[in-house]
């Protein structure tokens, strides 16, 4: 684009004289085109010409000439066909990337208009709406606008913003006003109609000790914070408010936010040796003879697993008869590159099949045994139910369940089945045996890692890592929707620290890592500690975070919402400003310090910790990194972004998802259930609804 000079103006203007004067005779023909450029290749000049191929730029003469081609087609009443040109040119560019924004804007105002149309025009969940005698009777009092400061829990809500039928904070905000007087029974149908803006949007399952909303609420009652508490749940609070300027918006004033994430320090080991992402790190590390770099960046935790399954998984398998062992021995410590070893693992099967086998015949016993046998099938339903939400995991990792290890419940049933006159048998039957035994192997291997410490030399280079982020980089693609050439896809990222003291919580060790950024899109934190916790526990070399905010595209796993908490939204340019001219409070969470301090500890930390350790989110998720056959995520190798763009060959699929013998299936199954597994971790919006998406906000 070239910037008009004023000689330039007034012949636009001019021309438009003319042109009206011009309409009414008949149009002369269009000129010639522009004899062909004659572009140097050693001169590239940073305008490009709409519409055309991006290679193709114009010089500081074709400016010129595209100039004299405008002003002739002005000349010649031809200024509508320009400006179509231009708008056309505008769409090109900017229609791909705001089109999803704009289509979405227009399926809500159609399903909106559906629901008017049908007669199905019910009030969203929050809303409330009064008869006209209420609001006769309602006195009117005056709002004033303020700044209202919170924190919750999100566990159990589809995120922070108002949502037509889901659970959200700001849900539960709103009607606890309502229902304090805090807003007038003539707004309780539309928060649109008290102001109502956010600071910060947190997805669904995310926590905020601190953050802020603004809009317009009668404050008359000094009782009224107490109020607005008892209408909601322990897990959200109201710590207070604070008068603002009327044209006050918290998503506009804030300058940056302050996020926290939780991480168990078990997520910083290596993958197992004989997972797949184990084994292609050393193919890769010794193909592109960086084997000796990789062994020292994992210096510190090398022979961890070797020593786990020595001192704590063999002398389990100790215990059973050798077919059993020899079983289970393949299943845990398949090395997947021999595919003969794969076809000969049909025994591992059996696993699988002979359980089949059992339930049906477990149907047709009476109801006797079946009350026996509540107990067992009340575990074996749970382990089931587990085993599916893990997607067929690779065979060393299937121990990284939460199920626990009952290992009489097999005693119970085989006695149960003598005593009922059932057929009887000398011992509990292969498959029985075998779902026992990778129980008690798998809760070993949740205990031997929640037993993990970490050690220094492995803080600091997550500290190392994490200073890749600090500065303006172009993060699209630690979000969604995003390319590297939209200026949106840039942010500030003022600092990334761990603390270098882990926090010890029920035997298990957390970090606690702390960003301050200006602002966040989508997933963005998630994916950057997804990220983080790759190279790290894969011995990648750091740089590969450099290049994964350049422009090549890699799909990176966004780590589990369980550990994100958003600490407090920073207003020191709008504080500065209250303190000054406007004569206002401060917006400052320090005043509320204890208050926060005890909410945390009691509704959010004590949530997370409780979470992981019924349900094992962390390791389930990296177990799910760890196993999955695709060369998606081998940028962590020493092959690079290189590796990803190599598809794996039919064999090598075959041979890992012949490593998950325990839980048995075929390898069109695993690669289903692997592709599954990729839209989950890369998948779009947390909250698992498009109708919450907005640009109002977009954190964590």
């Amino acid at each position: 684009m070239f910037q008009p000079s004023r000689s330039w103006n007034l012949a636009v203007r001019l021309s438009r004289r003319q042109a009206r004067q011009h309409r009414k005779q008949p149009t002369h023909p269009v000129p010639p085109p522009s004899p062909p450029r004659n572009r140097s290749h050693n001169h590239r000049d940073p305008v490009q010409r709409p519409g055309t191929p991006r290679s193709e730029f114009l010089t500081p003469a074709d400016i010129a000439r595209e100039k004299e081609d405008l002003v002739r087609r002005i000349f010649h009443a031809e200024a509508p066909t320009a400006v179509e040109e231009i708008v056309q040119a505008r769409g090109r560019i900017w229609g791909g990337l705001n089109g999803h924004k704009r289509q979405r804007n227009e399926d809500e105002q159609a399903a909106k208009k559906r629901r008017l149309d049908e007669g199905k025009a019910e009030l969203p969940i929050y809303a409330t709406k009064f008869s006209e005698e209420d609001l006769a009777a309602e006195a009117r009092k005056p709002k004033k606008k303020v700044a209202v400061l919170i924190g919750y829990a999100g566990t159990g809500y589809h995120g922070m913003q108002l949502t037509h039928d889901k659970k959200t904070i700001e849900g539960d905000l709103f009607k606890a006003f309502v229902a304090a007087g805090a807003i007038s029974k003539a707004n309780a149908d539309d928060p649109k109609k008290s102001s109502f803006v956010r600071c910060a949007r947190t997805d669904k399952g995310v926590h905020a000790a601190g953050n802020v909303i603004s809009l317009k609420l009668i404050i008359e009652d000094p009782d009224i914070v107490k109020k607005i508490n008892e209408n909601l749940t322990p897990q959200i609070r109201v710590w207070g408010f604070e008068r603002t300027n009327n044209s006050f918006s918290s998503y506009q004033a804030v300058d940056s936010r302050i996020y926290e994430y939780l991480i168990p320090s078990h997520s910083f080991l290596p993958p197992h040796p004989s997972s797949f992402l184990g084994r292609k790190l050393e193919e890769w590390a010794e193909k592109k003879g960086d084997l000796d770099e990789y062994r020292k960046r994992q210096q510190e935790v090398a022979g961890w697993w070797e020593k786990v399954d020595e001192e704590v998984i063999k002398p389990i398998l100790a215990e059973y008869d050798e077919d059993v062992r020899d079983i289970l021995e393949r299943a845990l410590w398949f090395r997947g590159g021999d595919l003969d070893a794969a076809n000969d693992n049909a025994d591992v099967k059996e696993l699988t099949e002979t359980k089949n086998e059992s339930d049906v015949k477990d149907s047709e016993k009476t109801v006797d045994v079946a009350a026996s046998k509540a107990e067992i099938q009340k575990s074996e339903s749970h382990t089931a139910e587990v085993e599916q939400n893990t997607s067929k995991i690779n065979p060393e990792k299937t121990v990284e369940q939460t199920t626990e290890d009952k290992t009489e419940d097999a005693e119970k049933d085989h006695q149960a089945t003598e005593t009922q006159g059932a057929p009887t048998q000398s011992k509990p039957g292969r498959a029985a045996i075998l779902q026992e035994a990778s129980k008690r192997i798998r809760q070993a291997y949740i205990n031997a890692k929640r037993s993990y410490r970490i050690p220094p030399e492995r803080l600091a280079r997550i500290q190392e890592a994490l200073n890749y982020y600090v500065g303006t980089k172009n993060y699209h693609n630690f979000t969604i929707q995003k390319t590297y050439r939209d200026p949106s896809s840039k942010r500030v990222i003022k600092s990334f620290k761990v603390n270098p003291d882990p926090i010890l919580i029920n035997g298990t060790e957390w970090l606690s890592m702390k960003v301050h950024g200006q602002s966040f899109m989508m997933h963005q934190i998630r994916k950057m500690v997804g990220m983080i916790a790759l190279v790290v526990r894969c011995g990648c070399d750091p740089h590969r975070i450099y290049e994964a905010l350049g422009p090549e595209n890699i799909s990176i796993p966004k780590a589990p919402s369980l550990g994100l908490l958003l600490e407090r939204p920073v207003f020191d340019s709008y504080n500065k400003r209250a303190k000054g001219d406007l004569g206002k409070e401060t917006i400052d969470f320090d005043k509320y310090r204890d208050e926060m301090d005890r909410f945390k500890q009691e509704q959010i930390y004590e949530r997370m910790y409780r979470d992981e350790e019924r349900e094992n989110v962390f390791g389930n998720f990296f177990n799910h990194i760890d196993a999955f056959p695709s060369e998606t995520f081998l940028f962590v190798t020493s092959g690079g972004i290189e590796a990803t763009k190599i598809p794996l060959k039919a064999g090598e699929v075959a041979a890992a998802a012949g490593g998950e013998a325990i839980q048995g299936g075929d390898n069109s199954e695993s690669q289903q259930a692997g592709q599954s597994r990729l839209i989950d971790v890369e998948g779009g919006d947390s909250d698992a609804e498009d109708d919450v998406r907005d640009n109002h906000g977009d954190e964590g």
